[in-house]
């Protein structure tokens, strides 16, 4: 192993957002994550459906304007292929 190239190994703590810490070694002294195994739903067992802001319904207005977009610009083409051929 060579000298002075490797970064220093530390005592560190994990932190979720849920308020759980965990003791680990890093390279870093403090890791912030979003969701951990004290608060996950796998492992909790308490499933939960979170449409936070309208997830599925902002999609599914976005996929109407595609699709909307998508025909218009078929039938765009359609009426341009139309005039070309007289």
């Amino acid at each position: 192993m060579k000298a002075d190239i490797h970064p220093e190994y530390v005592e560190s703590a994990i932190r979720c957002a849920c308020g759980n810490e965990i003791k680990t070694r890093s390279t870093k002294p403090n890791i912030l994550i979003g969701i951990c195994n004290e608060c996950h739903p796998f492992y909790t067992g308490q499933q939960k459906f979170v449409d936070t802001a309208g997830r599925v319904d902002k999609f599914q207005q976005r996929m109407a304007k595609t699709k909307a977009a998508r025909e218009a610009a078929k039938a765009a083409a359609d009426q341009k292929r139309k005039k070309t051929s007289h």
